[in-house]
C-alpha cells in the first residue's frame, strides 16, 4: 500500500447461481479473495446466507446463493474489485457499499 492511502471498508452483497453447490462458491470465493489481495485489499468477514427465493427474477434465475462479505480496500481499487465479478458467469449480480462510516460509528 502506497504511504498515505486510506483503506476504506465495503459491504459487498453478492447473489451466485443457484445451481452452484457450497464447494463451487467456495472456489470462486478463494480466486476473489486472491484477486482482491493483489490489489491491496483483504475480506474482513464473509456471512454465506445460501440459497434463497429471489423478490424478482435475475437472468431468468427465481433463486440464488446469497454471500454478504465486508472488504476493506483502497478506493481507487473498487472499480477494478467489481469488474472481477461481473466479468464472472455465475454471478447474477452484486451490490456494493461504502460502510467505513458506519463501521466508525460502531466504534
Amino acid at each position: 500500500m502506497i504511504k498515505g492511502e486510506k483503506m476504506k471498508k465495503y459491504e459487498l452483497f453478492t447473489v451466485f447461481k443457484p445451481n452452484l453447490d457450497t464447494e463451487e462458491v467456495d472456489k470462486i470465493l478463494n480466486k476473489f479473495d486472491e484477486d482482491l489481495a493483489g490489489l491491496g485489499g483483504k475480506v474482513e468477514t464473509r456471512d454465506k446466507i445460501g440459497r434463497k427465493k429471489l423478490a424478482y427474477d435475475i437472468k431468468k434465475f427465481r433463486d440464488g446463493f446469497i454471500v454478504s462479505t465486508i472488504v476493506s480496500m483502497p478506493p481507487e481499487k473498487v472499480a477494478d474489485y467489481k469488474r472481477l465479478y461481473v466479468l464472472n458467469d455465475n454471478v447474477l449480480r452484486i451490490m456494493l457499499m461504502d460502510v467505513t462510516e458506519k463501521e466508525a460509528s460502531k466504534a
